[in-house]
């Protein structure tokens, strides 16, 4: 009897064991499964958010930056980017760029702390960098985001490693050397602080993928935003990008242009590099409507109509390098930036941008963004939102049609945004002067931007301010 009695205890521990077990793993799938999988309708929607977790806040930490992701999504907000999350090497770490950049270690000792390095020579691809702070706290930042359902994709730097990387020591072999032997950093470049990686190494390629999967598998992100995506060579990228989407669904940015990059089921997203230039160079008068047109016609042709393009205005290497949205636009800063929404793509908010940053943010040492909402929060909440809501606007794979109406005014920019019969229209004055201009659009619109209702007779001639701009929905 008691031989049964014990027989009969020990199947009951054992299913109930079992049961346990496939309770937590429940719950841990649960858990993974926070937040739906990456879509193409989410990015037909999205706006895209570059967070530098070193300036964000005075502590320049993961934990302040998690605390305002809920305030992200008023903006629209569904993919946060974060710049480099790891470790940065000591060797050669800069404390100042350009040709004639420095490193810490040419300053006096006391002076040297002060230099954190850049973002981009990574030392561990697998590590956080301690001063963000723990795993723990990234991995509540992801679960935040998710929460509020916005993905969140990790800056990859995978053209070069910075000089304390462990590679370095053990495997040599992974970077391109001199005649003499010695590892070099990327060459045509004064990016002197990262030793440039050698793609025709296969170990290395297969170690990359393996440090990028990490990521995905473990830590629960959905992608990456990979550094000079087009000085890696194309077939380590269709290898590379299949495996990690075998795993699941992902969104995935190249800093770059090369339309061969957003080709199959690579990159879903490219930079409007060229765009941008010319937003920065109709703001200071030096190219206008004509330029524009050219661009969009150009952009047609180049790329495939699922290809994604990133809209902005400022971004990391803009305001530290070439200047504050103010220095480069001037007045016409709300006028390139709602242009950059309501044209085909997706547009990018910096960190800084919402809260009007007006400064250049130093890229080697610790600095911070303001946190006041002003002119540029509500603007941003409000273009969010018509980005949100308003098919014609849609910007990812199946994008809106762009259509360009008449204006008989070479300096005035109309055009059409169309999906499913719903349009908005844009009109824009882009020059410093006053503008008089006959349109062709006829009928009854609210301005979205003021919220008044607006009619448009045949032969009517309107007045545009300098920089003055309307967004028009029916």
């Amino acid at each position: 009897m008691k031989k049964l009695t014990l027989i009969v205890l020990t199947l009951v521990l054992f299913i109930a064991c079992k049961k346990e077990k496939k309770e937590v793993a429940q719950n841990a799938e649960t858990e993974s499964q926070d937040i739906a999988p990456v879509t193409p309708e989410m990015m037909e929607t999205a706006v895209i958010y570059e967070a530098n977790i070193r300036q964000y806040s005075p502590e320049g930490t993961f934990e302040e930056f998690t605390k305002d992701i809920p305030q992200l999504k008023q903006l629209g907000v569904k993919v946060i980017w974060l710049m480099p999350v790891f470790p940065i090497s000591e060797t050669k770490r800069k404390a100042t760029g350009g040709p004639d950049s420095k490193f810490a270690t040419d300053f006096p000792e006391e002076e040297q702390k002060k230099y954190l390095g850049s973002y981009y020579a990574v030392t561990d691809f697998t590590k956080i960098n301690p001063e963000y702070g723990t795993i723990e706290d990234f991995r509540k930042l992801v679960k935040t985001a998710h929460e509020n359902d916005i993905y969140v994709i990790l800056d990859w730097v995978p053209n070069h490693t910075g000089w304390d990387h462990i590679w370095i020591k053990n495997k040599p072999d992974y970077y391109t050397k001199d005649k003499d032997g010695n590892i070099t950093h990327p060459e045509g470049t004064d990016w002197t602080d990262v030793a440039d990686l050698n793609y025709d190494n296969k170990a290395m390629r297969k170690e990359m993928i393996e440090d990028m999967m990490y990521w995905i598998t473990d830590e629960g992100v959905d992608g990456f935003r990979c550094d000079v995506a087009g000085s890696v060579p194309l077939d380590f990228w269709k290898e590379c990008v299949s495996e990690l989407r075998a795993k699941k669904p992902l969104f995935m940015l190249a800093e770059a242009w090369e339309p061969e990059l957003l080709k199959g089921n690579l990159f879903d997203m490219a930079y409007a590099w060229e765009g941008h230039h010319i937003l920065n160079k109709i703001a200071q008068g030096e190219q206008g409507v004509k330029e524009w047109d050219t661009y969009i016609e150009k952009m047609g042709k180049e790329y495939e109509k699922d290809d994604i393009l990133m809209n902005f205005i400022t971004n990391h290497d803009e305001n530290s390098w070439n200047g504050t949205i103010n220095e480069r636009m001037g007045n016409a800063a709300e006028t390139m930036l709602a242009l950059s929404y309501v044209a085909p793509g997706m547009p990018l908010i910096y960190s800084g941008q919402e809260y009007d940053l007006n400064h250049r943010l130093k890229f080697f040492e610790k600095d911070s963004i303001p946190k006041t909402k002003g002119k540029m929060w509500p603007l941003l909440e409000k273009l969010g939102k018509l980005k949100t809501d308003n098919v014609a606007l849609n910007g990812g794979k199946s994008a809106a049609d762009y259509k360009r109406l008449s204006s008989e005014n070479k300096d005035v920019l109309v055009f059409e945004r169309n999906k499913k019969g719903t349009k908005v229209t844009f009109i824009a004055n882009l020059t410093d002067k006053e503008q008089k201009t006959t349109v062709t659009i006829l009928g009854n619109f609210t301005d979205y931007m003021n919220n008044t209702k607006v009619e448009f007779k045949e032969g009517e001639t309107i007045t545009l301010k300098p920089w003055e701009y309307k967004i028009l929905i029916n």
